[in-house]
């Protein structure tokens, strides 16, 4: 019922940026809260970034934060995810994800989470 394509992946040099986002399908985010996540090769899904409906609370993991920013337009049915310093290390597939629940703040594990977009890449390069 609901499908979440990323878009605005690609190569770009360290300390450059680029902004993911990521467009709803089907049923909108509604007051869904959303996250971010990233899969490197060899290495389990983590967590990004997240959101909650309202887009008043947002979370980042510890590598990420001051770097990257989400925010999300309801009206536009998307969430995005700026991304600036980039480090070789921020390369991964980055995913977007709805949580399971309504009016809530988001958690970081990604079984809390039950609509997954495809993915896009993000490389960094030295």
């Amino acid at each position: 019922q609901v499908q979440l394509v990323e878009s605005g992946g690609g190569l770009v040099q360290a300390g450059g940026s680029l902004r993911l986002s990521c467009a709803a399908s089907g049923r909108t985010f509604g007051t869904y809260a959303t996250g971010w996540f990233r899969q490197a090769p060899g290495k389990e899904r983590e967590f990004v970034a997240s959101i909650t409906w309202t887009g008043g609370t947002t979370n980042y993991a510890d590598s990420v934060k001051g770097r990257f920013a989400i925010s999300r337009d309801n009206a536009k049915n998307t969430v995005s995810l700026q991304m600036n310093s980039l480090k070789p290390e921020d390369t991964a597939v980055y995913y977007c994800a709805r949580h399971r629940q309504r009016f809530v703040v988001p958690g970081t594990k990604p079984y809390e989470y039950d609509y997954w977009g495809q993915g896009t890449q993000v490389t960094v390069s030295s």
